[in-house]
């Protein structure tokens, strides 16, 4: 059974910081060929977007890149003695503002990549975050 908890998440001032921590219980110890961890956010009226992805097995680390923005201010890293995948967020701005998920892959699933959300399985409830101007 894969558990997935996010939390880190609050309100900040525009050019503040945050640190997500992603909770994967059952997961970072589960024997898998494919085991990734992402992390994807949602704003209000928009679609979800993949931010950054890590390979559990092998510490790989993606990002986004379509927004440039995102990539050099968010960095993805796991502590596997925790159990725990963070998102550390910096320089944030009001556009940042987004309910923030955590999610995990399964071999034989659909995949379309790390940063595809159909190649994930299991999701948390996420976090808020709001930055505000």
């Amino acid at each position: 059974q894969v558990n997935i908890v996010e939390s880190g998440g609050g309100s900040v001032e525009a050019g503040g910081s945050l640190r997500l921590a992603c909770e994967a219980s059952g997961y970072i110890g589960k024997m898998d060929q494919r085991k990734y961890i992402g992390w994807f956010r949602q704003a209000p009226g928009k679609q979800r977007e993949a931010l950054a992805a890590i390979n559990a097995n092998t510490g790989q680390t993606y990002y986004q890149t379509y927004r440039t923005s995102v990539r050099g201010r968010f960095t993805i890293s796991q502590d596997t003695a925790k159990n725990l995948v963070y998102l550390q967020m910096d320089s944030l701005q009001p556009d940042d503002t987004a309910l923030y998920y955590c999610a995990a892959t399964s071999y034989g699933t659909v995949w379309s990549g790390p940063l595809a959300h159909e190649s994930y399985k299991f999701w948390g409830k996420g976090t808020q975050v709001t930055v505000g101007s």
